[in-house]
């Protein structure tokens, strides 16, 4: 299996826990706090995975591409904050399709920026996916 593959499955299994135990955690903890400690969390554990792999970061901040991570960083802030907060509002069953859509956004926003391929099946999947958001959220 190639390496992406595997990692994509490992991605999608933990992340699919995040929002159940994020709405189990919320029902007392308010969502811009716990925003705050998991991503807090994931700060210190990436920052152990950059040591023990000795990655250099400094380099990295004056690079060209900065920019691009930094606008990713506020966006990521402002996605993060909006979902924490919706599930501690409504459901995971609607809240969860209705950000999965970010799937079929970037996938246009491939096509449309970066002139990847347009096929009958990526088109296909990509109305699907809708229709499939769309019946798991009503």
């Amino acid at each position: 299996m190639r390496r992406y593959l595997a990692l994509s499955v490992v991605a999608c299994l933990t992340y699919s826990l995040v929002a159940p135990l994020l709405s189990i955690a919320m029902t007392d903890i308010p969502s811009t706090t716990a925003v705050f400690l998991s991503n807090a969390v994931m700060l210190v554990t990436v920052g152990l995975v950059i040591v023990v792999r000795n990655l250099p970061v400094q380099p990295y901040l004056t690079h060209r591409y900065s920019p691009h991570i930094l606008a990713m960083g506020c966006l990521l802030a402002v996605g993060l904050l909006s979902y924490y907060r919706a599930l501690a509002l409504g459901p995971v069953s609607i809240v969860v399709p209705i950000f999965g859509l970010f799937i079929v956004i970037s996938s246009v926003v491939g096509i449309l920026a970066f002139e990847e391929a347009v096929t009958p099946r990526k088109v296909a999947a990509i109305a699907a996916s809708v229709l499939a958001i769309v019946l798991m959220a009503i």
